[in-house]
């Protein structure tokens, strides 16, 4: 089965986006627990970035969750 690329990273930022706003962060202070520049949490919210392993741990990490779980709240 194909993945759609595009899709997949609509998915995962609009399950940052809510995770992060249910946590009570704006992007700015998101950004700051996770070691990147705000704008780059925005660019990852509307699907823009196809992020790294390594800042997929460090978001699911910040959202105090598992990136399994993060990856499941996407539904990828």
């Amino acid at each position: 089965m194909a993945i759609d690329e595009q899709k997949a990273q609509n998915q995962l930022g609009k399950a940052i986006r809510e995770k992060r706003k249910e946590l009570g962060y704006s992007q700015e202070s998101f950004a700051n627990v996770c070691n990147v520049h705000r704008t780059y949490i925005g660019s990852i919210e509307r699907g823009e970035r196809n992020i790294s392993l390594k800042n997929i741990l460090s978001i699911a990490s910040a959202l105090k969750i598992k990136s399994s779980e993060l990856l499941n709240l996407a539904k990828l």
